[in-house]
């Protein structure tokens, strides 16, 4: 077996790890919380890996990513393969997922307004959940 090979054969069970994990969680995770899980599990995943990996689902719209206020990136796997929105709990990472059609109204208002094309956005609402907040 060719070293390519082999990097191949390692790259998709640590995205079929990372994707078995993401199936198994609720709500948000950091990058952090699921490599070390990862480890819990004695998976031979390293946190970069885990960083590239998430970045590769994401990209091919496997999962969803929300940037928290201070930058950090959560992830996790929506059962909702269109277009949809989130409110996130800061405190316990749970997500909803909802739909957004006056905000999905405005963005195209606002791109047509200024002569944009093919536009997209994000919209992830931070809040505390009714559960964290009792």
């Amino acid at each position: 077996m060719t070293q390519a090979t082999t990097g191949a054969t390692r790259n998709t069970r640590q995205r079929a790890e990372v994707l078995a994990l993401l199936r198994e969680l609720e709500g948000f995770h950091s990058a952090q919380q699921l490599h070390q899980m990862l480890v819990q599990r004695q998976a031979k995943v390293g946190l970069t890996t885990v960083y590239r990996t998430l970045q590769l689902l994401v990209d091919n719209g496997e999962i969803d990513s929300a940037r928290l206020p201070g930058g950090e990136h959560l992830y996790r796997r929506c059962s909702q393969s269109r277009h949809h929105h989130h409110l996130v709990c800061r405190q316990c990472g749970r997500a909803v997922e909802v739909a957004g059609p006056a905000v999905e109204r405005w963005a195209d208002q606002v791109a047509s307004e200024h002569g944009f094309t093919d536009v997209d956005h994000t919209l992830e609402i931070f809040g505390t959940c009714e559960r964290c907040a009792a």
